[in-house]
């Protein structure tokens, strides 16, 4: 690996005034929360670091953002852009297509950032030896005038498993360049249902912008998807691209809260027995219909198993601003019902601190990204149940590949309603079967491999080592 003896105070001493770091990202909580975690991580090696995007998103990342020290992020310098004015619409759950259908109006808005981010570049061009773009993959466009910009390079940043990256780019090759080994998952969901025609349209002109950067980043360990990464770069067109796989982003090590600034739940996760509670949330961008909600909280009653549920509908393009704000129905009595034995939030929770905490035995997630990487950085297996975009080859990775969890549905069901006895009985696989004990066991193991890798002289210690010894080189 390029550059991985030097060590991380070498990399902090080598001429880090004259570089500095711009961080473009795309204006999704699972991106923006990301992309802050890396602006952080970089930081910590003495580099500037520019975060570059609109002022309610770039509030939403920080208000959000859990696991580091309140003098983090105050490191970073925010670039609040004002977007024009889009339209907010509330989510439309649809049990055919869940994505977030409501969010285009904010990401095609979104593009308009080109300007403001162009004239940051040129800003900070002529006061840094070299500018370091990282970009979100789908905000290309917005920064392809870097390649105009002498002393300027960008880099990739790709916010989704480099097992789906990986198939995402396979899948549109008719012919293909080389066999895949036997062991290799051959059942790949579709994309079916995975995505609306207008956001498919959207990455495929970000993915036309694509070609002028210097590297990948990918929030990925190479201890978790070695494999898909040396894939990736054996699929690319361009050699000289390098790949960094500098994940986990997220931190490990969460430090446990005064009472007083603990959550709610987390007060009540203390009072429960190791490995007892099941934590229940779909991430950002999901809203489901209130049939299924019912499905779900009859699931979690019949399965007698204890549980943390966040229970909230899906972001609006703008969090801060007002509107429909309907509230998920639960059965009559419900949470009376469950007093003693779950916990209904509905509001924003500090995901990676009910992760780590000991009670938690298991995680029922959408499988997002950012989900994946904090539970298997944590050591928690999923019971992965998948509702658009990215999610359903992660949860393949997941069940299949890392083997730390199971399936609630395959995806090829994805339009159906998911009955309350399927969901019962991947609860009670997950928290109360030899089956579910061995994931568990895996997941922990994994969990330790994963938060060795940070460590010095462990594999993503060095891969982000590297990146940085890259970018400040002489």
């Amino acid at each position: 690996m390029e550059g991985q003896n030097n060590t991380k105070d070498e990399a902090k001493s080598c001429l880090k005034p004259q570089v500095a770091v711009v961080v473009v990202p795309f204006p999704a909580q699972g991106h923006l929360n990301q992309l802050l975690h890396l602006s952080n991580l970089i930081t910590s090696y003495g580099l500037p670091v520019h975060y570059a995007g609109s002022a309610s998103h770039n509030r939403q990342a920080k208000l959000r953002l859990h696991g580091w020290d309140s003098q983090s992020s105050s490191k970073v310098h925010f670039h609040d852009f004002q977007l024009p004015p889009y339209s907010s619409p509330p989510p439309n759950p649809d049990p055919s297509i869940q994505f977030p259908a409501h969010l285009q109006p904010l990401f095609d808005t979104s593009l308009h950032l080109r300007q403001p981010v162009n004239q940051l570049l040129h800003q900070l061009s002529t006061n840094f030896r070299r500018i370091i773009v990282i970009h979100d993959c789908l905000m290309a466009s917005v920064v392809q005038d870097v390649k105009l910009i002498p002393n300027a390079e960008a880099y990739a940043f790709i916010p989704i498993s480099a097992f789906t990256s990986f198939f995402n780019s396979w899948d549109r090759i008719p012919d293909k360049p080389f066999q895949l080994d036997s062991d290799i998952p051959k059942c790949i969901p579709s994309t079916d249902g995975c995505s609306t025609q207008e956001i498919a349209n959207f990455i495929a002109n970000q993915r036309k912008c694509l070609g002028f950067e210097s590297g990948r980043l990918y929030n990925t360990s190479m201890v978790i998807e070695g494999r898909y990464i040396e894939l990736l770069k054996k699929l690319s067109k361009k050699s000289e691209i390098k790949h960094f796989a500098v994940g986990p982003l997220n931190p490990v090590e969460i430090e446990n809260k005064s009472e007083k600034q603990q959550h709610m739940c987390l007060k009540w996760l203390d009072k429960q027995m190791k490995d007892s509670v099941i934590y229940v949330s779909f991430g950002s961008t999901t809203t489901m219909t209130d049939e299924q909600i019912m499905e779900l909280a009859t699931g979690l009653e019949k399965s007698e198993q204890k549980f943390i549920w966040v229970l909230r509908r899906a972001d609006i393009g703008d969090v801060f601003k007002g509107g429909e704000d309907r509230k998920p129905q639960l059965p009559e009595g419900y949470e009376e019902r469950m007093e003693d034995r779950g916990m209904v939030v509905r509001e924003w929770a500090p995901q990676l601190e009910i992760l780590a905490h000991p009670s938690i035995g298991g995680y029922m997630s959408h499988c997002g990204w950012n989900s994946c990487m904090e539970s298997i950085s944590i050591g928690v297996p999923m019971a992965a149940w998948p509702m658009h975009s990215d999610q359903p080859k992660n949860a393949i990775l997941v069940t299949e590949v890392l083997r730390i969890g199971t399936l609630v549905r395959d995806w090829t069901q994805h339009a159906e309603l998911v009955m309350s006895t399927t969901i019962e009985n991947a609860l009670r696989r997950l928290m109360a079967s030899k089956e579910g004990e061995e994931m568990r066991k895996r997941a922990a193991e994994l969990g330790d491999v994963v938060r060795a890798s940070v460590a010095k002289g462990g594999a993503s210690r060095l891969e982000i080592d590297s990146f940085i010894s890259y970018i400040t080189r002489c």
